[in-house]
């Protein structure tokens, strides 16, 4: 273990993701003092610049989920105050926040990705770009917010009442077949889970509900999860992420294909989430992989605006 520290954890902010970040930080938080750190607990407002001039930490722990905090602003901000922080920076996190910029990247970089388009809401009641079934995504939205399924035969319109008409959408075909998500430790898989939710699809409900979803280690030396593992550190190098990400896929099983999903640069870190219990499978318990965390944003500073 390194020295001991004196660490702000970032949670709560303003986003859709609030509830499940004010978890994470709260887990965080008892967990570094635990390990012997000196933390204190910031939720997030529009004057984050001052308090932490006015605490003046050895280093933030970037707790936050969705818009702001895991979009590059708040690192952003974390640089122009000078400050070590965990995760990546404000390049890749904008970049990995974006759906369909990672999409370009994963094919850049030769990770297949689902049949899909970016369309405004109105575009797609006129005309779909995919065949059904196929899945909605706001493009910068985190834990499944705004997904929607739309089946055959169901009313497209009923779908696109909680949309703005000139609001931009994901639209990708759905891949049947296995759930999987990998996490990524400083460019290095830690595990993979197979991900089956009780009923429907992996939402916000299924993923942050205790018991709603069962989560399994598939065969490790299946050749589709290596592929998934791999291409997990691949999203991870290209997008220059730091810190930990969780990758997630679909494989389809009767035509043998791996799709990657998307990348997520602040995993969950609540009592149900995925990179603790893939963390796990790698040897590393809930506290040593904080303290990976807190090392590596100590050792990789000084990050660069575009780092």
């Amino acid at each position: 273990m390194g020295d001991l520290l004196s660490v702000a954890v970032l949670y709560g902010g303003q986003s859709a993701e609030r509830e499940v970040s004010l978890k994470s930080g709260a887990a965080v938080a008892a967990a570094l003092e635990g390990l012997g750190h000196r933390v204190k607990l910031v939720d997030v407002t529009s004057a984050l610049s001052e308090t932490l001039t006015d605490l003046k930490p050895d280093v933030a722990f970037n707790a936050l989920h969705g818009t702001f905090g895991e979009d590059g602003c708040v690192p952003g901000l974390l640089e122009v105050v000078g400050l070590n922080y965990t995760h990546s920076g404000v390049r890749a996190s904008a970049m990995a926040m974006h759906k369909p910029t990672t999409r370009l990247v994963a094919s850049w970089h030769g990770v297949p990705v689902a049949e899909g388009a970016l369309v405004k809401a109105a575009q797609l009641a006129e005309a779909e770009p995919v065949a059904r079934p196929f899945v909605i995504k706001p493009p910068e939205e985190g834990s499944s917010v705004g997904v929607q399924m739309v089946h055959s035969g169901e009313d497209i319109e009923e779908r696109l009442r909680s949309y703005g008409s000139e609001e931009l959408l994901l639209v990708e075909e759905y891949i049947p077949g296995l759930e999987l998500t990998v996490g990524v430790l400083n460019g290095k898989a830690l595990g993979c889970l197979e991900v089956t939710p009780a009923e429907g699809f992996y939402d916000y409900t299924n993923k942050y509900t205790p018991g709603k979803t069962d989560y399994r280690q598939p065969d490790m030396q299946a050749g589709f999860v290596q592929e998934a593992m791999r291409y997990a550190e691949v999203m991870h190098q290209a997008l220059g992420c730091r810190g930990a990400t969780r990758s997630d896929f679909r494989y389809d099983t009767e035509r043998d294909r791996l799709v990657f999903l998307e990348i997520n640069t602040h995993p969950g870190l609540t009592g149900t989430s995925l990179l603790p219990k893939q963390a796990t499978q790698a040897g590393l318990d809930f506290p040593a992989l904080l303290q990976a965390l807190l090392d590596a944003a100590t050792r990789d500073h000084p990050y660069t605006l575009l780092g």
